[in-house]
């Protein structure tokens, strides 16, 4: 029989486990008969003795008859109701055949007496043997559930394991497909300057394509890095109005450049919470030079920071074309990009990154047009590390 305790997992525990009774009867059931034959015996030598004028004394004896009798319903159903009825008829004959002749009234008492007792004792013993077979029952279900819960248990682990194998490869032929290109560029600019016929312009051409895809492979793989090991954060208490701020100022020149306004609507109140400020800016600069890139000409970006329900929001706001309904589903997958130079690792990266904190990283429509993306993380709390 399992032990409540013994389970692997932090099941309730009972004070009192339910066939604890059953067992300690089922394992010394001599106990239970000889207390039971002890009393029934003892009530009758009694009477046997005791001079048949108490009246009193033998009512009491007579009376007492039924507690050896419920007792035996109890332990032993209604079968053990049975023998210790037997019993007690036995052991009371020789009372009741001397009663009979000096005092008959008292005798068909005594027959009465023992045969209601009797009887009630075996509606215990009726009772008492379906409320065993229920608590069988139930102990019989617990055990599968347990057996059901730990099967579960295992085929959620092999899941999980299967899971991260497929993405492993998943990341690895996507990695190798985001290299071939690159490669291939490379490849072909350093034939042409192997070859030395090139013209002069063609070979700086040349150069300029090694460098630059050398520089697309070097962030390539440098996302991928902070995707597939990234660092642990460094936590420590930060005011986000004055992160946003610092975010707006590096964007800043970007902004200008693609003719956008940033517009900052920080909380009122002292927004502080608990975060690396290197990895959420990294978060923030990802996302704000995206809404820069999505949207169009002489439009305003908007950052905002308040208060939510599970801590301190902060929202970045463009005024795109958003995210197609295909899009939706991959856009924090890696390597997943509708950019033309994009690595597919930005938002697998900063969705990362905010899990990490403890935090979540959404998105929505905006309703005037574009995306909204919302990071949410707890104000005054750990932040759960991931290994």
């Amino acid at each position: 029989m399992h032990e409540s305790a013994s389970l692997p997992w932090d099941a309730p525990s009972y004070p009192f486990p339910m066939t604890a009774s059953k067992q300690h009867w089922a394992e010394r059931p001599q106990v239970g008969a000889a207390l039971i034959a002890i009393l029934l015996i003892t009530f009758a030598g009694l009477t046997l003795f005791i001079p048949a004028t108490d009246v009193s004394a033998h009512n009491i004896l007579h009376h007492l008859n039924f507690l050896p009798l419920m007792i035996a319903g109890m332990l032993f159903g209604w079968r053990g109701a049975i023998y210790a009825a037997l019993f007690a008829f036995a052991v009371d004959a020789p009372v009741i055949a001397k009663n009979w002749v000096l005092w008959p009234l008292d005798a068909k008492d005594q027959i009465v007496e023992l045969s209601i007792f009797s009887a009630a004792g075996l509606i215990a013993g009726y009772l008492s043997d379906r409320e065993r077979a229920q608590r069988n029952n139930l102990e019989r279900t617990r055990i599968e559930l347990e057996k059901v819960y730990l099967e579960l248990r295992e085929n959620i682990t092999k899941m999980k394991k299967a899971e991260r194998l497929s993405a492993a490869g998943q990341l690895a032929a996507s990695l190798a497909h985001e290299i071939r290109n690159p490669l291939a560029s490379i490849s072909g600019a350093a034939g042409i300057l192997q070859r030395g016929t090139a013209r002069p312009e063609y070979q700086q051409e040349s150069l300029e394509i090694i460098q630059k895809e050398s520089q697309r492979l070097n962030k390539l793989l440098s996302g991928f890095l902070n995707f597939a090991k990234p660092r642990l954060p460094r936590v420590q208490r930060t005011d986000v109005n004055e992160l946003i701020t610092s975010v707006q100022s590096l964007v800043a020149h970007t902004a200008e450049l693609n003719h956008n306004s940033l517009l900052l609507l920080p909380q009122s109140r002292n927004a502080e919470i608990d975060c690396d400020p290197e990895q959420l800016k990294q978060v923030l600069l990802n996302l704000v030079i995206n809404a820069i890139e999505a949207s169009p000409v002489g439009s305003e970006i908007q950052l905002r920071t308040f208060a939510s329900e599970k801590g301190t929001a902060i929202e970045i706001e463009d005024r795109g074309s958003g995210i197609s309904h295909d899009a939706a589903d991959r856009i924090f997958d890696p390597f997943f990009t509708t950019k033309p130079k994009g690595t597919g690792l930005g938002l697998a990266v900063s969705s990362m990154i905010v899990s990490q904190h403890g935090g979540t990283l959404s998105f929505r429509d905006n309703p005037g047009g574009g995306t909204i993306f919302r990071i949410e993380l707890p104000s005054h709390e750990e932040v759960a590390h991931v290994h």
